[in-house]
């Protein structure tokens, strides 16, 4: 039997779509993984960095409360956050990276 990624506390619909993007079908698969070995999956699957997000899982999977990360303990996860991001691979499209060139958006890196 299988839990939905949605039973975890703070994690909904929208992180469980893109889990599925990235092949991560349930909450036990999600568990095994780890936050930052899930994170590094959902990057590679094209889904758009987002520090939030990232702490967010990290709490969840810690069944604590998404806004309970504070001081010390959140500017280490910003640290591994930007490790993944920046191991991460370039899923821009030529677009994206056309608009960043020129300054019509940020560059996502």
């Amino acid at each position: 039997m299988t839990t939905p990624i949605t039973s975890i506390r703070n994690l909904g619909p929208a992180f469980d779509r893109d889990c599925a993007r990235a092949g991560i079908t349930c909450a036990e698969d999600l568990r095994a993984l780890g936050a930052d070995a899930a994170y590094a999956r959902l990057l590679a699957a094209g889904v758009r960095a987002h520090f939030i997000s990232y702490y967010v899982l990290v709490m969840a999977l810690q069944g604590r409360p998404w806004n309970d990360c504070k001081g010390p303990e959140k500017v280490a996860l910003r640290a591994r956050f930007d490790a993944l991001k920046n191991a991460a691979p370039d899923t821009d499209s030529a677009l994206d990276r056309a608009l960043a060139e020129i300054g019509v958006i940020p560059r996502r890196r």
